[in-house]
Parts: structure tokens; C-alpha cells; sequence
């Protein structure tokens, strides 16, 4: 067994499958729920620092820095829903979340980070909107799955055979059909 089969099974949720139902790489997947963890933390906590700008009187980031709260514990209770066990439906919405296709969690993340970047045009809520958004785009390649083989891409690539194919090497001067001055 190796190192990344190993981390898998350490790693694997209750009751998924053993045999994955799609072809995205392992290290994919984690950095996908990885970065949606991490990032919606560092959310919430930039969230808060942009509330802060209340104090100057700046309602716009006060509003951006809750909706930037709102929108990381959102992403934490999908992506990593041991970080809120004393809430009792988070599991079944996190369960309802991991069924759907990977472009649903990438258009809601990818949605939800932008109305708090609109509101407040700061570093902390760029950076921590930022960080939802590329969760979002992380799991956009997901959805589009694994790069063809080096077979297929050359069989795509190739004209068919029935189509007559035009000799590239033939000029102007040499195809008799052209018109020309005299």
C-alpha cells in the first residue's frame, strides 16, 4: 500500500466508498478541501478585523467583513464539518454537499466570495474572499476532470481520414488555378 492509499484510508469520511466514483487525482482532492479548511478560517478571522471599520465609520467593510464571516463558516461546515460538531446538521449538509457534482461546490464558493470584495476593497477582504474563490476554482478543475491520453489528444487532433487533405507546400506562384497579371 502506498504512502497516498494509506492517507486516503486515514483520511476517509464515514460511509464514502473505497472505490473513488470519479478519476481526479488524490493530492486534487486534498488540496481542495485542504485550502477550504484553511482558507475559510483565515476568512473569518479577516472577517473580523474588517468589521473593525466600524470604528472609522466605513459601514461598507462592516457589512463585507460579516457577509465574509457568514460566507467562511459556510465553506467550514461543508468542507471540514469536525470543526463544528456541536451543531447538529452540519454533518447531513456537509453529506448532501459531497453528493453533488464538484461544479455545484465551485460556482457556490466562487458566488459567495465575491459580494464581500464588492463591499470593501481592502487587502483582508481580498485576500480572504481570495481564498474562498480559489477553493472554488480548485474544485472548477475538478469538475473538468483528467486530461485525456497522449493517444486521444493525437486521434482528436488529426483531421479524419475521408477528408482530402491540401498540400500546405504549394504557393501562389506554383498553383496554375490563380489569376495573374500579364
Amino acid at each position: 500500500m502506498s504512502l497516498a492509499e494509506k492517507i486516503g484510508a486515514i483520511m476517509q469520511r464515514p460511509g464514502q466508498d473505497v472505490v473513488p466514483k470519479d478519476d481526479v487525482p488524490w493530492w486534487m482532492k486534498y488540496a481542495g478541501r485542504g485550502l477550504g479548511t484553511v482558507g475559510s478560517m483565515v476568512a473569518i478571522v479577516l472577517g473580523v478585523w474588517s468589521c473593525v471599520g466600524i470604528v472609522f465609520g466605513d459601514i461598507n467593510c462592516l457589512i463585507s467583513g460579516m457577509w465574509q464571516m457568514i460566507a467562511g463558516a459556510v465553506v467550514i461546515m461543508i468542507e471540514a464539518p469536525c470543526c463544528c460538531l456541536f451543531i447538529d446538521f452540519v454533518q447531513n449538509i456537509s453529506d448532501w454537499v459531497e453528493k453533488r457534482p464538484y461544479w455545484n461546490r465551485a460556482a457556490f464558493y466562487c458566488i459567495i466570495a465575491l459580494p464581500s470584495v464588492f463591499l470593501c476593497r481592502e487587502l483582508q477582504s481580498i485576500f480572504g474572499s481570495g481564498l474562498i474563490f480559489t477553493t472554488g476554482v480548485i474544485y472548477g478543475l475538478m469538475s473538468l476532470g483528467r486530461k485525456g491520453s497522449r493517444q486521444d489528444m493525437a486521434s482528436m487532433a488529426s483531421p479524419p481520414a475521408s477528408t482530402p487533405q491540401a498540400d500546405h507546400n504549394t504557393t501562389l506562384m506554383e498553383d496554375p488555378d490563380v489569376w495573374r497579371p500579364t
